[in-house]
């Protein structure tokens, strides 16, 4: 056996030292504190608490949080396989950032891109330019900033820096839009809904355009209702207007939600990188792309549409690594869960979950419009989504009353007006997503169908506060 030298003249670790080898999450708090006094809520408390105690007081409260289950106002995927979770788990301690740590969950994310690439039909799927991001909203952030500097680069001798452009675009866009061209000093150029027209309208788009203007926005699934906008048509009309006045307009296509439905329901829908008039699209894996909030897609058509001064490169945490984020550390674990999910479904798999979420979609809207009372806007015919306001006749209740009566048995149903110019158009919208069954959905008729007879019975519909109404979540 070997003989123990000693210490070999070194000296012992003072008492101090010593102490450092404790982690101190891993010493007990005082048992008895949590059973004489309530941690306050409002600022750090004076001392730590049982891991337990600790756990139980954040797990009570959070009861009070709906279900996310029955959340059909949210697109955000609620369900994912346990297999994703434990992934998702394992990989929640690596920053995404740091590629030169973590080099197989960048190459990961590099596979994603790839995968898109070819997914959204990119003329060179190899030489597609792509990142990750925390969600659509940066992804829109950074396809727009990339914008409006390659029109700055285009109109560097005509225009000073302080030159203000535009960003054409229906009213029906995300916030996160109306939030870049604030941020960035773009004016944003919105095209009004019209009658039953509900989204951009591809000549008025046109029109809105200008030699200022850096791009149009189309959206591939609008969240007010679901619909498909006109991509195809929107890249003839800017055609049809540069073949006129010279003007070249690139469109961005958000496809925060319908990127990751049309390729499996919709493959002959031309909306994506075969119009060579799309330099960039966005997408959400965590809406439609079937993973845990937050992760998002951003892809440009080749490195000529992304500015290379807008790529940032570091090497203080090893190795030289490009990065074009708002954000820089993030948990890797989201892109991980991605990269799972394209090999677990693949086409055929994510085609079948597709399917099944727009079929559900379909049926249920049948399902509300032959109650008679409700009016279809769409039909959950393109994003498994469809928006119902009720008929002229029906003045007892509206669909505010019908959102918050659906509260109380648990389903989060939103209700909201649309913008300019139908701000007379009140409406619910029902989100269908993968885990949304058919025996849930005929459970939301059930109650659905229960509460109708009261809410008739109304005298009218329920007071609110001015405003309330207007109230929109994505």
């Amino acid at each position: 056996m070997a003989l123990h030298q000693g210490r070999h003249g070194r000296p012992a670790p003072s008492e101090e030292h010593r102490r450092l080898a404790l982690n101190p999450f891993f010493g007990e708090a005082d048992p008895t504190a949590p059973m004489v006094a309530a941690p306050p809520t409002h600022r750090l408390p004076d001392d730590p608490l049982p891991p337990s105690t600790a756990y139980r007081l954040v797990h009570d409260e959070l009861m009070l949080d709906g279900n996310s289950r029955l959340n059909l106002a949210t697109f955000v995927t609620t369900w994912m396989e346990p297999q994703a979770g434990v992934l998702m788990g394992e990989c929640r301690d690596k920053n995404m950032i740091d590629k030169d740590e973590y080099p197989r969950t960048a190459e990961l994310e590099r596979r994603c891109v790839a995968m898109l690439a070819d997914l959204w039909n990119a003329p060179d799927p190899a030489s597609t330019v792509g990142c990750s991001t925390t969600g659509s909203s940066e992804a829109c952030m950074l396809a727009g900033m990339a914008l409006k500097r390659r029109w700055s680069s285009r109109n560097a001798d005509r225009y000073p820096a302080t030159a203000r452009p535009n960003l054409v675009m229906g009213v029906n866009v995300q916030v996160c839009w109306e939030k870049f061209c604030t941020f960035w000093e773009v004016e944003p150029r919105q095209v009004p809904m019209d009658g039953e027209r509900f989204h951009l309208d591809p000549q008025a788009a046109a029109e809105l355009c200008d030699e200022n203007t850096i791009g149009v926005v189309g959206i591939l699934g609008s969240t007010f209702d679901g619909s498909y906008e006109p991509i195809a048509d929107l890249c003839a009309a800017l055609d049809d207007l540069q073949e006129r006045t010279g003007l070249d307009i690139p469109v961005h296509v958000d496809g925060a939600s319908g990127a990751m439905v049309a390729p499996f329901l919709d493959p002959d829908l031309v909306w994506d990188f075969r119009l060579p008039r799309v330099s960039s699209i966005n997408t959400s894996g965590h809406k439609y792309g079937l993973v845990y909030p937050g992760v998002g897609w951003a892809l440009w058509r080749s490195p000529a549409e992304l500015p290379e001064e807008l790529v940032f490169r570091v090497n203080y945490l090893g190795g030289d690594m490009p990065t074009f984020a708002l954000n820089f550390s993030r948990p890797g674990a989201q892109v991980v869960a991605q990269y799972y999910t394209f090999l677990r479904l693949g086409r055929e798999g994510y085609r079948a979950v597709q399917q099944a979420s727009r079929d559900i979609a379909r049926r249920l809207a049948v399902e509300f419009e032959a109650l008679e009372d409700f009016r279809l806007l769409t039909h959950g015919d393109e994003l498994p989504v469809f928006a119902v306001t009720t008929k002229p006749d029906v003045r007892a209740y509206d669909v505010f009353d019908v959102s918050r009566r659906l509260r109380e048995r648990g389903w989060l149903v939103p209700a909201y007006t649309f913008p300019a110019n139908r701000q007379d158009l009140s409406v619910l919208r029902v989100v269908c997503r993968n885990g949304f069954s058919s025996d849930l959905a005929e459970l939301l008729l059930d109650d659905l169908r229960g509460l109708l007879p009261e809410l008739r019975a109304q005298p009218h519909p329920l007071h609110r506060e001015p405003g309330v109404q207007t109230a929109f979540h994505h």
